[in-house]
């Protein structure tokens, strides 16, 4: 149910700060701006909060965080930007790549003070390219929010995007854990109604806004930037089938998410195809449009934060096409991706973002993606022994997952050659029998294996492994994303710049609403909601300055027909 609207009243006093969304760069930048003195109001489109945070592990990638150095992990300021630059391929603007690193003391600094957010590092988590240059191949950088307790935000626990979720992501398969809890340990988190994973930062950092009494508005829509005198002095939104003026003294911040489901916006930006985002349906694109109509000049438009996944049969999400992430069943000894002539086409244990890649890969001769959409093929000891889909080990995949009793009949019902499906299985096998992948070096990289098996990790056989006992199975695999990360180019503060470099007076950006601070890079687990926090504290920050020092007043003042 959406939260009651306020009164809407003709005054013309504004507010400081208005923000639209409300997943982690949002609200982390109307509580960055509340805390510092503003008034505030907080405007979510969807009829839940936290956006597609909510839907996230909650994990944030952080170099050189002071977590780090008191687990003993060394780390530094000159790591993170050596990393950072050896991975940009020129995209990278390097003002807001040292901004990123060197907040990250002070936001993390300003959460423990200031916020109930508490961050904890999941201990061993490599960075998704940890072979290059100020790489970490055994963690330190990957931080997630401890378990939050849901009850604290009142009627708002209900408000929520997404699934519960009672373990942190350190205790699953992904951050070295089992997954699996003592039923007596569940049992005292669901009576205490503690939350991980994205909903739990989400509520944090809901608790937090409404202790300085920020309460989002649901259902509410940020259509058109006011301009006045030469600056950004409102927002005009829709909410309950009316359409206001809510003005900003100081400024709007735009946190509204990606465009990734606009097919229009998807056609003319994205460098590759995607299918079934992974995000939440309201990334329509809202905030780009709005910055581009007072000029905003744009940025890493061509990338997003790439993902592979799988249709969910007969389920939706917020009245779409319900997706699983393909994460750790591809990296699992026994499993293969092959293209549609039964080829294997990459490394299949590459972070997600990098296979994206190798799913948008056009080929010269017919034009086509011939790696999208694909396979993945795995066997009945990988299934048994590792489980997959959201089935634990033992237990059979779900009914939507492909069945065959050889490899040539699954050949046929996936459609693709048989005979060459059978060579592709034959040759992997003779490879696994060496633990090696000559092909695409899987299991050479630090990070390969870490979602494998664990028991095996490091090395080749924590990924590698033959496809040799029947049944067969399959599950057709699309390029998708977790939302795009092209927008207004920024300043450091999330001030945005016109086409000529210039700030546009009033108006902010952050989160996937900005032009991505870390271009096409994915550092690390995390690496969206990194960002987001980093940047919505400066943005949220850098609004509550330009207020200046008068006192805050009330959202109904600030609204007018």
């Amino acid at each position: 149910m959406p939260h009651q609207q306020p009164a809407v009243s003709t005054g013309e006093e504004p507010l400081d700060v208005v923000v639209l969304g409300t997943g982690a760069a949002g609200l982390t930048a109307a509580l960055a701006a509340a805390d510092a003195g503003a008034s505030v109001a907080v405007f979510e489109k969807g009829n839940q909060v936290g956006g597609t945070t909510c839907l996230s592990s909650g994990v944030a990638w952080l170099p050189a965080n002071p977590l780090a150095a008191r687990a003993g992990i060394p780390d530094s300021r000159e790591e993170g930007l050596t990393y950072l630059d050896s991975l940009s391929r020129g995209l990278i603007r390097a003002e807001l790549a040292e901004a990123f690193v060197d907040t990250v003391g002070e936001l993390l600094s300003w959460l423990e003070q200031r916020t109930p957010l508490r961050l904890q590092l999941i201990a061993s988590y490599p960075d998704y390219h940890p072979e290059h240059p100020g790489g970490k191949p055994r963690g330190g950088r990957s931080v997630e929010p401890a378990l939050f307790a849901v009850p604290r935000l009142g009627a708002w626990g209900d408000r929520m995007v997404g699934a519960v979720r009672r373990t942190a992501v350190s205790e699953s398969p992904m951050g070295g854990g089992t997954g699996v809890l003592d039923p007596a340990v569940l049992a005292e988190r669901e009576a205490a109604g503690l939350e991980g994973g994205g909903r739990g930062m989400v509520a944090a950092l809901l608790r937090g806004c409404l202790d300085h009494g920020v309460e989002p508005v649901l259902g509410a829509r940020g259509v058109e930037l006011v301009v006045e005198g030469g600056r950004v002095a409102g927002v005009r939104v829709e909410w309950d089938g009316r359409s206001s003026v809510v003005r900003a003294r100081s400024g709007v911040v735009l946190a509204t998410g990606g465009f990734e489901w606009d097919a229009d916006l998807v056609r003319d930006f994205l460098r590759g195809p995607i299918a079934h985002p992974a995000s939440v349906p309201t990334n329509t694109g809202d905030g780009l449009r709005m910055a581009m109509r007072v000029g905003a000049a744009l940025g890493t438009m061509r990338e997003a934060w790439w993902a592979p996944v799988c249709l969910l049969p007969g389920q939706t999400l917020q009245g779409e096409q319900a997706v699983y992430l393909v994460n750790r069943e591809r990296t699992l000894p026994g499993a293969i991706l092959v293209d549609r002539r039964g080829r294997r086409f990459t490394n299949e244990a590459a972070n997600y973002n990098a296979l994206g890649g190798a799913l948008h890969a056009l080929d010269p001769a017919d034009l086509d993606y011939l790696n999208h959409p694909c396979w993945l093929v795995w066997d009945a000891a990988c299934a048994e022994r590792y489980g997959g889909f959201g089935r634990g080990p033992g237990e059979p995949p779900p009914e939507w997952v492909l069945r065959a009793d050889s490899v040539e009949e699954l050949a046929r019902r996936i459609g693709v050659p048989p005979e060459t499906l059978v060579a592709t299985v034959a040759r992997w096998n003779a490879s696994a029998a060496r633990a090696e992948d000559p092909d695409f070096g899987r299991g050479t990289s630090a990070y390969d294996g870490f979602l494998g098996d664990r028991s095996a990790y490091p090395g080749p056989a924590s990924t590698v492994g033959p496809l040799e006992r029947a049944p067969y199975h399959a599950v057709q695999v699309f390029a998708s994303t977790l939302g795009t990360k092209g927008g207004p180019r920024t300043t450091v503060d999330g001030a945005v710049l016109d086409v000529d470099g210039r700030v546009v007076p009033g108006l902010y950006a952050a989160g996937n609403a900005m032009a991505g601070a870390t271009g096409m890079v994915y550092g690390g687990a995390g690496g969206t909601l990194g960002p987001a926090l980093v940047f919505g504290y400066r943005a949220g920050r850098a609004a509550a300055r330009a207020a200046g020092p008068e006192t805050a007043r009330p959202l109904a003042d600030a609204v007018r027909p």
